[in-house]
């Protein structure tokens, strides 16, 4: 698969678990470690772990694809999925308005997928 696949695939198995405020980050010309950020947020820490959850097993049985890392699924308040050339950040909202990640990267083009 292709960083785009990837990022969409994602996108896609976030959606299915009503992820909210879905953005994709193109870090292509920004950073030579990844090409996507994939950024979007859960109500709860329970909603966050479940996002994960669809996306690690949808990329893993459909795609046979694992992520190089995980980071944060014990607190499930900020997970890190690393694909490699795309990487997924999955937050509560209050974690993501406290990293502020969209506004960090505001040079890179960001394509807002799905927003409730």
């Amino acid at each position: 698969m292709n960083p785009e696949e990837i990022a969409a695939a994602v996108t896609a198995y976030a959606t299915d678990r009503k992820a909210l405020d879905i953005v994709q980050l193109d870090l292509k010309e920004m950073v030579s470690y990844t090409d996507y950020f994939v950024i979007c947020a859960g109500r709860s820490d329970r909603q966050v772990k479940a996002i994960h959850d669809a996306i690690h097993q949808g990329m893993k049985d459909e795609h046979g694809l694992l992520p190089g890392r995980v980071e944060g699924l014990s607190q499930a308040q900020w997970i890190l999925m690393d694909y490699l050339d795309v990487v997924v950040h999955v937050f509560t909202p209050e974690m993501r308005e406290f990293y502020r990640l969209e506004q960090l990267w505001g040079e890179a083009p960001a394509l807002a997928l799905a927003t409730r």
